[in-house]
């Protein structure tokens, strides 16, 4: 999957989200996508890595003591 593809499925799900609306005012937009897009990232990541946090870490460009932050934020680990 190419960054463009990524990119693509991203603006496809909020233009959904805006038509799924109905004329209702967004409330934090970002925040919303970022949770979305976060939790399951570091699953794929972390399950590509084998579980080694370290390289999962590496694999992101994110330092080691960020990424068990995040894992502990989404409940992870």
């Amino acid at each position: 999957m190419s960054r463009h593809h990524i990119e693509q499925c991203v603006r496809q799900s909020l233009d959904n989200y805006f038509q799924d609306l109905d004329g209702s005012k967004p409330h934090d937009v970002y925040e919303m996508v970022i949770s979305c897009v976060e939790k399951p990232m570091l699953e794929v990541v972390l399950k590509q890595a084998e579980g080694n946090q370290s390289l999962a870490a590496e694999f992101l460009g994110i330092n080691r003591n960020t990424l068990r932050k995040k894992l502990q934020q989404h409940g992870l680990i």
